[in-house]
């Protein structure tokens, strides 16, 4: 079974994302902030990262750039998903590793669209 962390100060949000992806077939962790979710990492590290950029401790961003210089942390497949959605962060979070984007409020089909792409899960024809 395919392992995703969900990071983001939202409650709410992790919630929603929990749903989809457990619908999906992934265990499910979640952390509250980048601090929190290294720490999820060093005890395991997932094959996806659902990751806020916004978030109190530790950003999205300042997560994502210790990820990469970690041991094994060039593995997870990183789908940024926030509000900033203009072309400087977008290009910002690409360039520091980050897999995909999507922007916020998503849906089921939306994060379905980006794991496919990012490869954690098989394409189903319609």
């Amino acid at each position: 079974m395919k392992t995703c962390l969900v990071v983001d100060d939202s409650g709410v949000v992790r919630k929603v994302a929990r749903r989809i992806l457990e619908d999906l077939s992934f265990s499910v962790r979640e952390a509250a902030d980048g601090q929190a979710a290294l720490v999820c990492c060093e005890e395991f590290m997932p094959d996806g990262i659902l990751l806020d950029w916004n978030m109190p401790v530790m950003e999205g961003l300042e997560f994502l750039l210790e990820l990469r210089k970690r041991d094994g942390g060039d593995v997870p497949r990183v789908i940024f998903c926030t509000t900033n959605n203009d072309i400087e962060h977008i290009a910002k979070a690409i360039a520091s590793g980050a897999n995909e984007y999507i922007m916020k409020p998503f849906d089921s089909d939306i994060l379905r669209e980006k794991l496919e792409e990012v490869g954690l899960i098989e394409k189903v024809d319609p």
